[in-house]
């Protein structure tokens, strides 16, 4: 595989960049996002939107961000959910509306959408929904799973070997509900698609505002999700990452 440098932002939001073209992930760099607030460091905003495809898992507000995503290059290629592309109506990005088999592809980065299971509406009071996403992406000869929110199903089966998962493993609040995988399953997922690599996000960003930081809940949803992670990880490399920090894997760098 091509050498990928990859940059974590906080919760889902991550940079990979291969062979010169650079990949985000579900962008949000807001400090607050409703009733949360991030914990963590702010984004360095300019270099986290700087991007040739961008691509967008499922309609909730904390991956779908709105305020986010229309302060991207104007032009720049953003492949979301079918349904979710009236969200960015007038916002003069290239708008792709995917369902899972569907394809997209810029600047040499190809994608394939995959299923997830999780919820499908915005919001508990929205009529808006859409059928959330994975996606199997390849650049050169590297290729990269990241499935979005999902729990953990037979559809992790189908995906086929990847250099690199890019995998959640937790939340933003005191529990984790229905749709999502928790370090254990997420390092299940990261074997049963032979990833060499495997990088946890969404976990350790965001907290509730006037939730009670400190205590067994907060300790394990915010804080250890990605040491437990990487000591249930057997089969890959796993590299849990610092808000802003970025790591090179492959190549060389294997």
């Amino acid at each position: 595989m091509s050498s990928a440098e990859i940059t974590w932002w906080g919760h889902s939001t991550a940079s990979i960049e291969v062979g010169g073209a650079r990949l985000l992930t579900d962008p949000v760099v807001a400090d607050r996002l409703a009733h949360l607030r991030r914990l963590a460091p702010s984004v360095r905003e300019e270099e986290a939107l700087t991007a040739d495809l961008v691509i967008v898992s499922h309609l909730h507000p904390d991956h779908f961000h709105v305020p986010t995503l229309r302060r991207l290059r104007r032009g720049t290629t953003v492949l979301v959910p079918r349904g979710g592309g009236r969200l960015l109506r007038g916002a003069g990005l290239d708008v792709d509306e995917l369902a899972p088999g569907d394809a997209g592809s810029a600047s040499g980065i190809t994608v394939s959408a995959t299923p997830a299971v999780h919820p499908h509406r915005r919001h508990v009071a929205s009529r808006l929904s859409g059928e959330p996403l994975g996606f199997l992406v390849r650049r050169e000869e590297t290729s990269l799973w990241y499935p979005g929110d999902t729990e953990l199903s037979d559809h992790v089966d189908d995906i086929g070997e990847v250099d690199i998962a890019v995998v959640p493993i937790g939340g933003w609040g005191p529990t984790l509900g229905a749709g999502h995988m928790g370090p254990r399953d997420a390092a299940d997922a990261v074997r049963r698609v032979g990833a060499r690599w495997a990088v946890p996000v969404h976990w350790g960003t965001f907290w509730p505002l006037g939730v009670r930081r400190g205590g067994r809940a907060y300790e394990r949803l915010f804080w250890t999700p990605g040491e437990r992670f990487a000591d249930a990880v057997t089969t890959a490399r796993a590299e849990p990452m610092a808000h802003g920090a970025t790591i090179r894997v492959g190549g060389d760098h294997g």
